[in-house]
């Protein structure tokens, strides 16, 4: 006795299954692809300037002493600006300052003129000049 047609799976069938197995196995792999290209891409991305300002001291009721320190591209040139809040978190004081070219480091402490009395000193970030 035969099975009642259309109640169980023809092979044209298990064919379709067997192409969806294949474009999803062949989108997966594109897209972890693509995932690790783009981590990839921003882990290697060279930053032309990478600063930080790892101490700092106030030292009157309108200036803070803050080392600023720079990673740079040789002949590289640009701005770090930097500001310092308040102890109730109200911005006292920013500015900028010039990274020369020559080099791949740069250190040196500045001073940041504040309006009142600074308690902190915080690199907001550095733009290469064009």
């Amino acid at each position: 006795m035969a099975p009642p047609a259309g109640r169980y799976s023809r092979a044209d069938d298990r064919t379709t299954d067997r192409r969806l197995r294949i474009a999803g196995a062949v989108f997966g792999v594109l897209l972890v692809g693509l995932i690790a290209w783009l981590g990839g891409s921003y882990l290697l991305r060279e930053t032309k300037l990478n600063g930080t300002v790892p101490t700092f001291q106030t030292v009157s009721d309108s200036e803070v002493q803050l080392q600023l320190s720079v990673r740079k591209s040789d002949g590289t040139s640009g701005v770090c600006t930097v500001r310092s809040q308040g102890a109730d978190g109200a911005v006292v004081g920013q500015s900028d300052f010039q990274v020369p070219a020559r080099g791949t480091t740069y250190d040196k402490v500045v001073t940041l003129r504040t309006t009142s009395r600074g308690s902190t000193a915080e690199l907001l970030g550095c733009t290469p000049d064009k």
